[in-house]
């Protein structure tokens, strides 16, 4: 078998002091997480973070910047993820929007409650990217080149 790393993309989008999260059904119980997921074949890591922004909270974002890229091994599956978190913006919502299964919401959550729910999060990748979002690590998207 050829070990390869789960590539992923994850939107870090702050608003008034908070954070957008999702609360999601997973194998443990309900979870916390940013809107993430996996970039599909032929897709482009920008396009991806868009589109599983838009499937799991129903807004529509719009990445500014690359926050970091994550290196995570899951402590008890034999499963690596490669996580490209983006900053950037929100450019609408649609209100009627069914949200993909699994989400059971979009939440806003202050720094202070992210901390008081790591129990409960998904990866520690989601404290992590929030903390380097305020950080102010910020690196252009041309550092992506995506050759269709």
């Amino acid at each position: 078998m050829i070990w390869k790393p789960n590539v992923t993309v994850a939107a870090v989008i702050q608003r008034d002091g908070k954070f957008l999260l999702v609360e999601e059904e997973t194998e443990a119980g309900l979870a916390f997480n940013q809107p993430a997921g996996h970039l599909e074949e032929g897709e482009a890591l920008i396009d991806a973070v868009v589109r599983e922004t838009l499937e799991e909270t129903a807004y529509h974002f719009k990445p500014t910047h690359l926050v970091g890229i994550y290196n995570w091994k899951h402590p008890t599956k034999d499963v690596t993820y490669l996580r490209f978190a983006f900053g950037g913006e929100l450019r609408g919502f649609e209100a009627e929007r069914k949200l993909d299964d699994g989400i059971v919401a979009a939440r806003w959550l202050t720094l202070d409650e992210i901390k008081a729910t790591q129990a409960r999060h998904r990866s520690p990748l989601i404290l992590r990217c929030v903390e380097d979002q305020l950080a102010g690590k910020s690196y252009p998207l041309d550092l992506l080149v995506h050759y269709a």
